[in-house]
């Protein structure tokens, strides 16, 4: 029995998410010493401090759930000056992650195509441990600077695994649990950001003393994940098809399914490697010219758009001053309980995507959001007329963002691969993976500007978003669970209206990460 899970496996799927755990770490280490970091920032710049007064941040962070609008008190020219430098650094020091992940979004694929995949990972752990770095030792020089020098670093690093990590687990997971497997990256994510939650409490590593270790620690991760992947097998799939070495493959295969017989997996590769060498490798303005690829291509790139534009950052965004006004004495607490909501419920899709269809667990969590966002906006509207509504509210919050991860969270990171065949693959990976950092920091920018302008009506935007991206979804996203990618082309020819010829891949979803039909 080939599709099982083996402790070969289990192990070198943990180590490879280590990478998605670092994702997730860093995009939520910044929040929690926030305050202490500009304290930190105005020392270093000769800047006095506020005599306690409470710091003003007019930034944004797209994931930050401590975060607080705030009406900035009139200052003398001197100082106002002074807030806006500091202000402009803290800006540098969260934006300069996306900025690096965008860079390096398009590399990860190209990366593991040169080097191999565990061989990328490897190499990419030298970008992580020099950002660890740089942030680590921040208390000890320019902090603003190295700062920021080490997040647009460690964003590089996380650019490049968005990519390799959910590349390499597809291709060594079973058949039947390819699905399941590549939602353990998002379940990694969402980890990462709970546990850099919960130790940046200022008891614990979020204070003056110790938040240059808290921003460090990464540095752990990195070298505790290059010792262990010393012990991984290489993908089978990238032996056999990239280098054609069809012993040191089926080597692979046996070590991570634990058996010696992996003829089914050998046969599923040549029948992949033949349709594979009929297909010329497709370039991303290919992507957008060729009338056969068009059409995949925006479905793809509008499942990302959906999960970045849906709202979930501005729910983490509003929701401690939620939960002050409903009268909780450690709202922060509060915002923690989130956090394991979030990866709860994205373990929940873990199970739930061999289960029932990908559509059909975006749909249903699209319509939930949309709902959620409603009575988000009613209660927040209400929030100062009528006390209950804060409890509204604060139910919303917990239910958005479990409708969240039941499906536009995790989905749209590997659905893309099930939409194409070998030789579009590569290229609409990176594409994908480039707009979801790029839709990432604009939500950061605009973000602000928005609940400035509109207030607790803004979700109101959101919830107009959501409902047309959930109409967009039921009438242009195809099921692909259980379908060859001949199938699935079909689907999207007949939506489309397309009569372009589909090329023949006949690459099978089975390769992908689709639930076996047997």
């Amino acid at each position: 029995m080939t599709d099982q899970v083996t402790r070969t496996l289990l192990f070198t799927v943990l180590t490879a998410v280590l990478g998605s755990f670092q994702f997730g770490y860093d995009v939520g280490v910044i929040n929690a010493p926030q305050e202490v970091i500009i304290e930190h920032y105005k020392h270093v710049l000769g800047i006095p401090l506020d005599d306690g007064k409470p710091i003003h941040n007019d930034t944004f962070n797209s994931t930050d759930p401590n975060f607080q609008i705030s009406t900035p008190t009139p200052r003398p020219e001197g100082e106002s000056t002074s807030s806006g430098l500091v202000t402009m650094y803290w800006s540098f020091s969260v934006s300069s992650f996306a900025v690096g992940g965008m860079i390096a979004s398009f590399f990860g694929g190209w990366l593991g195509d040169r080097l191999g995949r565990v061989k990328a990972m490897l190499i990419s752990n030298i970008l992580s441990l020099a950002g660890a770095l740089l942030m680590g030792l921040s208390k000890l020089g320019p902090s603003h600077i190295l700062i920021i020098s080490g997040r647009a670093i460690s964003g590089l690093y996380c650019g490049i695994i968005s990519g390799l990590v959910p590349m390499y687990i597809n291709e060594i997971a079973p058949t039947t649990l390819r699905g399941a497997i590549g939602a353990i990256h998002q379940l990694a994510i969402v980890t990462g950001i709970l546990v850099s939650q919960i130790i940046g409490l200022d008891f614990i590593l979020g204070n003056r003393e110790l938040w240059h270790i808290l921003l460090g620690m990464s540095a752990v991760r990195a070298v505790l994940q290059s010792l262990m992947l010393f012990f991984c097998p290489e993908s089978p799939r990238y032996l056999y098809l990239n280098l054609d070495e069809e012993n040191k493959a089926k080597q692979s295969l046996k070590r991570l399914r634990g058996s010696a017989d992996v003829t089914k997996d050998m046969n599923e590769m040549r029948k992949e490697k033949e349709e594979a060498s009929s297909e010329q490798k497709v370039s991303i303005i290919q992507l957008f010219t060729n009338p056969s690829y068009r059409q995949p291509i925006f479905v793809a790139l509008m499942l990302h758009l959906a999960q970045q534009f849906s709202g979930i950052n501005g729910i983490f965004y509003y929701s401690t001053s939620i939960f002050q006004k409903a009268g909780i004495s450690q709202p922060v607490y509060a915002t923690i309980g989130v956090g394991a909501i979030n990866t709860a419920f994205t373990a929940v899709s873990v199970f739930l995507v061999e289960k029932a269809g990908r559509r059909s667990l975006f749909l249903i969590g699209m319509s939930g959001m949309f709902v959620c966002a409603i009575f988000m906006s009613v209660g927040l509207v209400l929030l100062d007329k009528l006390s209950w509504m804060s409890y509204v509210a604060m139910v919303a919050i917990f239910l958005f963002v479990s409708f969240f991860e039941i499906g536009p969270g995790p989905i749209p990171w590997f659905m893309v691969a099930e939409f194409f065949s070998q030789g579009p693959r590569p290229a609409a990976l990176a594409i994908a993976a480039f707009s979801n950092w790029t839709c990432n920091f604009i939500i950061a920018l605009c973000f602000p500007y928005m609940a400035d302008s509109c207030g607790p009506y803004v979700f109101f935007i959101f919830a107009g978003v959501v409902f047309a991206f959930t109409l967009f979804t039921f009438f242009k996203v195809p099921e692909t669970k259980g379908k060859s990618f001949e199938e699935i082309s079909a689907e999207f020819q007949k939506m489309g209206g397309c009569s372009a010829k589909i090329p023949k891949a006949g690459t099978e979803m089975k390769f992908l990460g689709a639930m076996e039909a047997e």
